[in-house]
């Protein structure tokens, strides 16, 4: 049994995820010869840190009592990878897309101590693939970012690992199930833009604030993540020519239905480099075609053809599932 000592940086819903699958998964992992031992957990307010393995189930008991796991206030998740002797970071903490945030600072820091990375935080790859990749590599570490794109629908390792051998020619599809569920409810309910988005903030399905969702920004940044790591490309997403969904009316929507099509918002990676995210028109029936806050990747391959994936895009369990894999992925192998 190889024992693997980890840090969550980060105990938002995702990290909190990640704490219920690591217990739920327990046995599985055991039988697959890894026993994961969490060292520190980390939220915004500070760290609780045991070096011979945190009680998971008391420090979601504690969260949701107190709003924090910290009985060390203030220890950031910086410290703890600087601090503290582990294995692997899970680096769950929010997205920022415009400079990385805190995640770009901690996977830096992670790989110059020779710690293994899996992580769901796409603000940091979107930005720096390149740079974490080539820094991972020299510290001998592994990276593993399953959780960065369509949550539970495993794209890259799919393409990756289970498609080997075929040539992949482009990919497109629905990776922000925010989008996907306002475009649905709009046609639905024969309602206008700012009415279901209403509706998605209450329920939650969207941010209080959805420009990333909205604008297509959390969508580009997941296709540059594929263009990066499934075709080898050096992008950024400033390289993504880009279009939201604040301007469909149901009118569009309406008119599309009578030509037996729907509109989606489409993430596309062709193999000649172009990026682009916008409202574009689907038949009814393809398999893009999905509803409500599902996701949806077609890949063209040069052996296989068509080969599409659905499933869910976001959810704390579902995310955290990627990630379970991830470490499944690096350790069982190792």
């Amino acid at each position: 049994m190889k024992t693997i000592k980890a840090s969550i940086i980060g105990f938002g819903s995702i990290g909190q995820g990640v704490a219920r699958v690591l217990l739920a998964k327990k046995d599985y992992l055991n039988k697959e010869g890894i026993d994961i031992k969490v060292i520190a957990v980390t939220d915004s307010k500070g760290s609780a840190v045991d070096e011979n393995g945190l009680n998971l189930e008391k420090c979601l008991a504690v969260k949701a009592e107190k709003g924090t796991v910290a009985d060390k206030p203030g220890m950031t998740g910086l410290d703890v990878i600087n601090q503290i002797d582990h294995d692997l970071v899970i680096e769950v903490t929010p997205t920022n897309i415009n400079t990385g945030g805190d995640g770009l600072i901690n996977m830096r820091a992670a790989f110059e101590h020779k710690k293994d990375v899996v992580t769901s935080n796409k603000g940091p790859l979107a930005l720096k693939f390149k740079e974490l990749t080539k820094l991972a590599e020299q510290n001998g570490c592994h990276f593993k970012y399953e959780a960065t794109v369509g949550g539970a629908m495993p794209v890259i390792n799919l393409m990756r690992d289970g498609m080997a051998g075929n040539e992949i020619e482009s990919v497109k599809g629905i990776f922000n199930g925010t989008c996907n569920y306002i475009l649905t409810r709009m046609h639905e309910e024969k309602s206008n833009y700012s009415e279901i988005l209403t509706e998605a903030v209450d329920l939650g399905i969207a941010e209080a604030d959805p420009t990333y969702d909205v604008e297509g920004i959390d969508t580009a940044g997941k296709i540059v993540i594929l263009a990066n790591a499934v075709f080898g490309m050096d992008k950024t997403i400033a390289d993504v020519e880009r279009t939201g969904i604040t301007k469909i009316t149901y009118e569009a929507l309406e008119m599309s239905a009578r030509s037996g099509k729907t509109i989606k918002l489409i993430g596309e990676i062709k193999k000649d480099g172009s990026l682009s995210v916008a409202p574009r028109l689907v038949p009814v029936g393809h398999p893009l075609s999905v509803s409500g806050t599902l996701n949806a990747a077609s890949i063209q391959t040069d052996l296989a053809g068509e080969i599409t994936v659905t499933g869910k895009g976001a959810g704390s369990v579902e995310t955290a599932g990627s990630i379970l894999s991830d470490i499944i992925s690096i350790y069982r192998d190792n």
